[in-house]
Formats: C-alpha cells, structure tokens, sequence
C-alpha cells in the first residue's frame, strides 16, 4: 500500500509528470494500492481551485470533477484514522498523509520538506517516506 501526497497526486492527475511513468504503471498493474481517506480528497479538491492549478487544467481543457473522478478511480478509500501518529508534522496540511501512512504501515510519497525531515523517525513506525518512486 502506499499513501500520495497532494503534490504528486497533481504530478500524477494534472501535469502528467513522466517521473511519475513508473508508479502510474504501478497503479494501474494492481502492484501497488493507493490509499486515502475523504480529508485527503478534500484537500487535493480544494487545491485544484488554487489559480497555477486552474490555469494549467483551462489549458488542458480539463475539469476538476474529472481530476476528482480520476482519484476515486485509483485510490482505495479507506476511513480517516481518528487517532493521530505519534510524530506531529510542521506542516498541519500533510500530518493527514502521515497518519494514515503510520496507521497502515504503507509507504508515503512526498516531496514535501517537512514530511521528508521526519524520515528517521517514520521509519522506526515501519514507514518509508520517499519523494521518488
């Protein structure tokens, strides 16, 4: 299992990044599972409202709704974890990514700093945190 940040969903779902070729292939092979919860939807939907981001999906004629549609088709739902990791992240916004990561003991993908600092101590919780695939 493994647990995508915002901002590779986006690399994923919206810019079409070819560093991400592999773990698209991944995902749709049922190699991997991606996993989320409805806090992580609701930040991804939230996000695509930012001007960058709405701009780059008017240019590739593409809704939000379709960029949402595209994250409930990949991602396995699961229920948001009610009780938070033992490890507080700076960032308010990606502590949902790690609590769910340490609850389910899944790989995360982030590029985020903050997430990535806390590395060394998500590993002693079994949690590998990368911002490659």
């Amino acid at each position: 299992m493994i647990v995508i940040d915002t901002n590779i969903a986006l690399d994923l779902l919206v810019f079409d990044d070819p560093c991400w070729v592999p773990l698209r292939m991944a995902l749709a092979a049922g190699e991997l599972r991606w996993i989320a919860t409805d806090p992580m939807r609701d930040e991804l939907a939230r996000v695509l409202g930012y001007p960058l981001i709405a701009k780059r999906l008017q240019k590739g004629a593409r809704e939000p709704s379709a960029v949402l549609a595209a994250f409930d088709a990949q991602v396995l739902a699961i229920d948001a974890q009610p009780v938070r990791a033992p490890f507080v992240c700076k960032d308010p916004d990606d502590q949902i990514f790690i609590d769910l990561a340490v609850a389910q003991r899944a790989r995360l993908l982030s590029k985020d700093h903050a997430v990535l600092a806390m590395r060394k101590r998500l590993a002693t919780l079994g949690v590998a945190v990368s911002p490659t695939f």
